[in-house]
C-alpha cells in the first residue's frame, strides 16, 4: 500500500528520483537535460507525488494559451494501481481550472493500455492518430479533453 501521498511542484533536487522513475517507465526515457529544461521553462510544470521523501510519481505540462499540454506522465513500477497517475491528473486539472483554459490534450503510446485507459476514465477522448509518432514507429493517440462541455468517445 503506498500511504499518504503529497502533490506538489518538483525542482532540481528531485532529478535523480525523476530520472529513477522515468527509466523505469519508458524504452526511451527523456535525458536529464529534458527535465532541466522543463523545470525553467516559464510554461512548464513538473510536479511529482511524493510519500515521505520518496518520489513515486510525476507529471510534466505546460499551460500555455487556453490549453494544457501533457507531456510526461510516469509512475514508479512500485506506485502503480493505486490511484497515483489520477491524483497527477487532479492537481494538473486543478491548475487549468484555476487559470481558466478551455482544454487539455496529451499523446499517448496506442499500445500503452493502461495509460489509455486512465485517459479515458478521466474525460478524454480519442480525436486523432499520429502515424508512426515514435521513435520505434508506434502510433500515438491524440487525446483531447474539453473543460467546458462534455464530449463522446468516437475513436
Amino acid at each position: 500500500m503506498l500511504g499518504q501521498c503529497v502533490i506538489g511542484s518538483l525542482d532540481e533536487h528531485d532529478l535523480d528520483q525523476i530520472m529513477s522513475i522515468e527509466q523505469a517507465c519508458y524504452a526511451s526515457p527523456w535525458t536529464m537535460t529534458q527535465f532541466r529544461d522543463e523545470l525553467t521553462n516559464p510554461v512548464a510544470c513538473v510536479a511529482g507525488c511524493k510519500t515521505e521523501r520518496q518520489l513515486v510519481g510525476y507529471i510534466c505540462f505546460w499551460l500555455i494559451a487556453d490549453e494544457m499540454q501533457i507531456l510526461n506522465v510516469a509512475v514508479s513500477p512500485g506506485g502503480r494501481g493505486q490511484g497515483v497517475g489520477k491524483r497527477l491528473l487532479d492537481y494538473a486539472v486543478q491548475e487549468c481550472r484555476k487559470k481558466g483554459l478551455s482544454s487539455a490534450w496529451l499523446e499517448v503510446r496506442r499500445g500503452n493500455q493502461a495509460a489509455v485507459t486512465l485517459y479515458r476514465n478521466y474525460g478524454f477522448r480519442v480525436d486523432g492518430v499520429r502515424q508512426g509518432y515514435y521513435q520505434d514507429g508506434e502510433d500515438a493517440l491524440l487525446m483531447v479533453m474539453m473543460f467546458d462541455q462534455k464530449q463522446d468517445d468516437e475513436v
